[in-house]
Protein backbone atom coordinates (compact mmCIF):
# COMPACT_ATOMS: atom_id res chain seq x y z
CA UNK A 1 0.00 0.00 0.00
CA UNK A 2 1.01 3.25 -1.04
CA UNK A 3 1.25 6.23 1.05
CA UNK A 4 1.88 10.30 0.45
CA UNK A 5 2.50 12.84 2.69
CA UNK A 6 -0.22 15.33 1.88
CA UNK A 7 1.30 19.02 2.48
CA UNK A 8 -1.60 21.65 3.69
CA UNK A 9 -1.16 24.82 1.93
CA UNK A 10 0.36 27.69 4.39
CA UNK A 11 -2.04 29.48 6.68
CA UNK A 12 -3.31 33.12 6.25
CA UNK A 13 -0.76 35.42 7.55
CA UNK A 14 -3.09 37.87 8.87
CA UNK A 15 -4.73 34.87 11.02
CA UNK A 16 -1.11 34.11 12.59
CA UNK A 17 -0.43 37.47 13.62
CA UNK A 18 -3.66 37.67 15.17
CA UNK A 19 -3.55 34.47 17.13
CA UNK A 20 -0.05 34.76 18.31
CA UNK A 21 -0.58 38.22 19.55
CA UNK A 22 -4.19 36.83 21.04
CA UNK A 23 -2.21 33.60 22.73
CA UNK A 24 1.30 35.32 23.39
CA UNK A 25 2.80 32.29 21.39
CA UNK A 26 5.52 32.48 18.23
CA UNK A 27 4.26 31.99 14.76
CA UNK A 28 5.57 28.81 13.72
CA UNK A 29 3.14 27.43 16.73
CA UNK A 30 0.33 29.98 15.50
CA UNK A 31 1.01 28.99 12.06
CA UNK A 32 0.03 24.61 12.95
CA UNK A 33 -2.61 25.92 14.96
CA UNK A 34 -4.32 27.69 11.94
CA UNK A 35 -3.80 25.07 9.90
CA UNK A 36 -5.88 22.83 11.84
CA UNK A 37 -8.45 25.67 11.68
CA UNK A 38 -8.25 27.16 15.09
CA UNK A 39 -7.76 30.83 14.49
CA UNK A 40 -9.20 32.65 17.73
CA UNK A 41 -8.45 31.89 21.70
CA UNK A 42 -11.97 30.12 22.12
CA UNK A 43 -10.70 27.40 19.47
CA UNK A 44 -7.62 27.12 21.18
CA UNK A 45 -9.20 26.70 24.48
CA UNK A 46 -11.45 23.51 23.15
CA UNK A 47 -8.25 22.45 21.73
CA UNK A 48 -5.54 22.72 24.52
CA UNK A 49 -8.37 22.16 27.33
CA UNK A 50 -11.09 19.93 25.88
CA UNK A 51 -14.06 19.45 28.73
CA UNK A 52 -16.83 16.48 28.82
CA UNK A 53 -19.25 19.50 28.48
CA UNK A 54 -18.28 19.96 24.59
CA UNK A 55 -18.78 16.30 23.63
CA UNK A 56 -20.79 16.43 20.53
CA UNK A 57 -24.55 15.23 20.06
CA UNK A 58 -24.12 11.52 19.20
CA UNK A 59 -27.37 11.87 17.90
CA UNK A 60 -25.41 14.04 14.88
CA UNK A 61 -24.68 10.66 13.96
CA UNK A 62 -26.44 8.66 10.89
CA UNK A 63 -28.14 5.84 11.79
CA UNK A 64 -27.51 6.44 15.74
CA UNK A 65 -31.50 7.26 16.96
CA UNK A 66 -31.86 3.94 15.03
CA UNK A 67 -29.38 2.24 16.69
CA UNK A 68 -29.88 3.28 19.93
CA UNK A 69 -33.62 2.45 19.63
CA UNK A 70 -32.98 -1.47 18.97
CA UNK A 71 -30.69 -1.56 21.94
CA UNK A 72 -33.02 0.05 24.03
CA UNK A 73 -36.11 -2.63 23.25
CA UNK A 74 -33.75 -5.28 23.46
CA UNK A 75 -32.75 -4.36 27.24
CA UNK A 76 -36.68 -3.93 27.62
CA UNK A 77 -37.68 -6.89 25.94
CA UNK A 78 -34.52 -8.95 27.43
CA UNK A 79 -33.63 -9.84 24.35
CA UNK A 80 -29.78 -11.32 23.85
CA UNK A 81 -26.96 -8.70 22.77
CA UNK A 82 -23.93 -10.26 21.19
CA UNK A 83 -21.04 -7.40 21.55
CA UNK A 84 -18.66 -8.45 18.79
CA UNK A 85 -15.38 -6.66 18.53
CA UNK A 86 -11.40 -7.25 16.85
CA UNK A 87 -8.92 -8.50 18.96
CA UNK A 88 -6.98 -5.66 18.83
CA UNK A 89 -6.55 -2.90 21.30
CA UNK A 90 -9.18 -0.51 19.94
CA UNK A 91 -11.45 -3.85 19.34
CA UNK A 92 -11.02 -5.10 23.11
CA UNK A 93 -11.21 -1.71 24.39
CA UNK A 94 -14.62 -1.21 23.12
CA UNK A 95 -16.05 -4.88 23.78
CA UNK A 96 -14.63 -4.29 27.66
CA UNK A 97 -17.00 -0.96 27.98
CA UNK A 98 -19.79 -1.98 26.08
CA UNK A 99 -20.37 -5.25 27.45
CA UNK A 100 -19.10 -4.01 30.77
CA UNK A 101 -22.03 -1.02 29.81
CA UNK A 102 -25.00 -3.29 29.10
CA UNK A 103 -23.86 -5.94 31.88
CA UNK A 104 -24.45 -3.46 34.73
CA UNK A 105 -27.78 -2.62 33.48
CA UNK A 106 -28.64 -6.34 33.69
CA UNK A 107 -28.98 -6.89 29.90
CA UNK A 108 -28.78 -10.75 28.39
CA UNK A 109 -25.40 -9.62 27.20
CA UNK A 110 -22.23 -12.15 25.73
CA UNK A 111 -19.17 -11.03 23.98
CA UNK A 112 -17.24 -12.92 21.00
CA UNK A 113 -13.63 -11.86 20.19
CA UNK A 114 -12.62 -13.70 17.02
CA UNK A 115 -9.29 -15.54 17.31
CA UNK A 116 -6.51 -13.75 15.45
CA UNK A 117 -4.94 -16.99 13.76
CA UNK A 118 -8.02 -18.86 12.93
CA UNK A 119 -10.50 -16.57 12.01
CA UNK A 120 -8.12 -13.27 11.79
CA UNK A 121 -9.57 -9.37 11.20
CA UNK A 122 -13.51 -8.66 10.77
CA UNK A 123 -16.52 -10.06 11.51
CA UNK A 124 -16.22 -13.98 11.15
CA UNK A 125 -18.96 -16.23 9.95
CA UNK A 126 -17.70 -18.57 12.58
CA UNK A 127 -18.62 -15.20 15.17
CA UNK A 128 -21.34 -15.47 13.09
CA UNK A 129 -22.91 -18.63 13.42
CA UNK A 130 -22.17 -18.71 17.06
CA UNK A 131 -24.41 -15.93 17.10
CA UNK A 132 -27.05 -18.15 15.29
CA UNK A 133 -26.52 -20.98 17.57
CA UNK A 134 -27.05 -19.46 20.99
CA UNK A 135 -30.03 -17.48 20.12
CA UNK A 136 -28.49 -14.36 19.82
CA UNK A 137 -30.91 -11.33 18.73
CA UNK A 138 -28.83 -8.11 17.95
CA UNK A 139 -25.34 -8.18 17.51
CA UNK A 140 -22.87 -4.57 17.50
CA UNK A 141 -19.77 -4.72 16.20
CA UNK A 142 -17.40 -2.67 16.89
CA UNK A 143 -14.18 -1.58 15.30
CA UNK A 144 -14.81 -3.60 12.48
CA UNK A 145 -18.65 -4.63 10.36
CA UNK A 146 -18.36 -1.52 7.62
CA UNK A 147 -17.22 -4.87 4.88
CA UNK A 148 -18.71 -7.43 6.22
CA UNK A 149 -20.91 -7.96 3.38
CA UNK A 150 -21.52 -11.79 3.37
CA UNK A 151 -21.48 -12.59 7.19
CA UNK A 152 -23.79 -9.42 7.82
CA UNK A 153 -26.20 -10.88 5.11
CA UNK A 154 -25.51 -14.42 6.64
CA UNK A 155 -26.72 -12.91 9.97
CA UNK A 156 -29.55 -10.83 8.63
CA UNK A 157 -31.02 -14.23 7.06
CA UNK A 158 -31.03 -15.88 10.36
CA UNK A 159 -33.22 -13.16 12.04
CA UNK A 160 -30.41 -10.95 13.43
CA UNK A 161 -30.12 -7.17 13.95
CA UNK A 162 -26.82 -6.25 13.22
CA UNK A 163 -25.52 -2.68 14.30
CA UNK A 164 -22.12 -1.94 13.26
CA UNK A 165 -19.73 -0.06 15.05
CA UNK A 166 -16.86 1.35 12.89
CA UNK A 167 -14.43 3.99 11.85
CA UNK A 168 -12.97 2.87 8.96
CA UNK A 169 -13.11 3.92 5.20
CA UNK A 170 -16.55 2.54 3.88
CA UNK A 171 -16.45 0.75 0.06
CA UNK A 172 -18.97 1.78 -2.85
CA UNK A 173 -21.70 -0.43 -1.11
CA UNK A 174 -22.40 -0.82 2.47
CA UNK A 175 -23.71 -4.16 4.25
CA UNK A 176 -26.67 -4.96 5.01
CA UNK A 177 -27.07 -3.55 8.33
CA UNK A 178 -29.80 -2.96 11.07
CA UNK A 179 -27.77 0.38 11.15
CA UNK A 180 -24.57 1.63 10.76
CA UNK A 181 -22.67 3.80 12.80
CA UNK A 182 -19.25 5.02 10.94
CA UNK A 183 -18.89 9.14 10.64
CA UNK A 184 -16.65 8.11 8.00
CA UNK A 185 -20.04 7.80 6.11
CA UNK A 186 -20.37 9.91 3.10
CA UNK A 187 -23.96 10.64 4.26
CA UNK A 188 -23.05 11.17 8.08
CA UNK A 189 -22.63 15.03 8.63
CA UNK A 190 -21.08 13.84 12.49
CA UNK A 191 -18.60 16.80 13.02
CA UNK A 192 -15.77 15.15 13.85
CA UNK A 193 -14.58 12.13 11.46
CA UNK A 194 -11.67 10.92 13.52
CA UNK A 195 -13.13 8.73 16.11
CA UNK A 196 -11.53 5.28 16.86
CA UNK A 197 -13.72 2.27 16.93
CA UNK A 198 -13.86 2.28 20.66
CA UNK A 199 -15.01 5.94 20.34
CA UNK A 200 -17.89 5.49 17.78
CA UNK A 201 -19.20 2.57 20.22
CA UNK A 202 -18.77 5.24 23.54
CA UNK A 203 -20.86 7.27 21.20
CA UNK A 204 -23.72 4.79 20.81
CA UNK A 205 -23.45 4.14 24.39
CA UNK A 206 -24.06 8.47 25.09
CA UNK A 207 -26.89 7.96 23.03
CA UNK A 208 -28.44 4.75 24.73
CA UNK A 209 -27.98 7.73 28.17
CA UNK A 210 -29.43 10.26 27.03
CA UNK A 211 -32.44 8.37 25.63
CA UNK A 212 -33.06 6.21 28.38
CA UNK A 213 -32.44 9.50 30.80
CA UNK A 214 -29.27 7.88 32.21
CA UNK A 215 -26.82 10.82 34.43
CA UNK A 216 -23.49 10.20 31.84
CA UNK A 217 -20.80 11.00 34.97
CA UNK A 218 -22.30 7.99 36.81
CA UNK A 219 -22.60 5.42 33.88
CA UNK A 220 -20.98 6.22 31.04
CA UNK A 221 -17.63 8.53 32.36
CA UNK A 222 -16.21 5.47 34.57
CA UNK A 223 -15.38 4.14 31.17
CA UNK A 224 -13.21 6.68 29.78
CA UNK A 225 -10.05 5.43 30.68
CA UNK A 226 -10.80 2.33 28.29
CA UNK A 227 -11.83 5.00 25.53
CA UNK A 228 -8.49 7.04 26.00
CA UNK A 229 -6.66 3.64 25.18
CA UNK A 230 -8.10 2.70 22.13
CA UNK A 231 -7.24 5.99 20.80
Amino acid sequence: MNKYWNILPEPEPVFVESLSNELGIGRSLASLLVQRGIKDFEDARHFFRPQLEGLHNPFLMKDMEIAAMRIHKAIESRQKILVYGDYDVDGTTAVAIVYSFLKKLGCNVVFYVPDRYLEGYGVSMKGMQYAKDTNVDVIVTLDCGIKAMKTIAFAKECGIDVIVCDHHEPGEELPPAFAILNPKRKDCTYPFKELSGCGVGFKLLQALCELRDMDLKENLYCYLDLLAVSI
